[in-house]
């Protein structure tokens, strides 16, 4: 039986401090809803990263590779619809140039009900198929369903970095104000 819905979501606070201690010095998104306290935080200004919107999703992966070649350290976030939208420059950048990223991406549509279970039953499509997806086209990826998940960031960026690729971290449930 899934818990309650504070057991699944993760602070606003912790997910930053997890940003700063992984030297994360630019956000490029476009915000999503399940991100959205975090959002909130970053609009308001924090000191060494810099918080940077874009158009649509395809543009946070070019605009983080340009950053990423130009030696600084992004973190893309946006929602699973979005992850959806960008899949070839995701697979350009990424897979093929291969430019290391780490995306944060907010299950939008995860039911309340399906917390404390696999993503993987879910009734909405675009959360149930989001991790056989990850795993058809050689993404790691890793669930972020509560907040003694944040260290998997860190393990995300060492992915990205030494195999040279994406690795995405998937928000599971919307994140708390704190």
């Amino acid at each position: 039986m899934p818990m309650d819905l504070a057991t699944y979501s993760i602070p606003a606070s912790a997910a930053l401090s997890a940003l700063q201690r992984n030297r994360v010095d630019h956000i490029v998104t476009v915000p999503d809803w399940v991100q959205l306290s975090l959002h909130e935080r970053l609009q308001r200004g924090v000191q060494g990263i810099r918080l940077v919107n874009c158009s649509n999703e395809n543009q946070t992966v070019t605009v983080a590779a340009g950053l990423t070649i130009g030696g600084k350290r992004p973190l893309l976030m946006m929602q699973n619809q979005g992850l959806y939208n960008c899949l070839n420059t995701l697979r350009a950048v990424c897979l093929d140039a291969h430019i290391p990223m780490v995306f944060m991406v907010g299950q939008f549509g995860r039911e309340f009900a399906n917390l404390g279970r696999p993503a993987t039953q879910s009734r909405r499509t675009m959360v149930r198929i989001m991790e056989p997806l990850l795993q058809s086209i050689d993404v790691p990826f890793h669930r972020l369903d509560r907040e003694a998940d944040l260290p998997l960031m860190d393990l995300a960026f060492e992915q990205a970095e030494t195999q040279r690729t994406a690795v995405v971290l998937l928000v599971g449930a919307p994140m708390a104000w704190h």
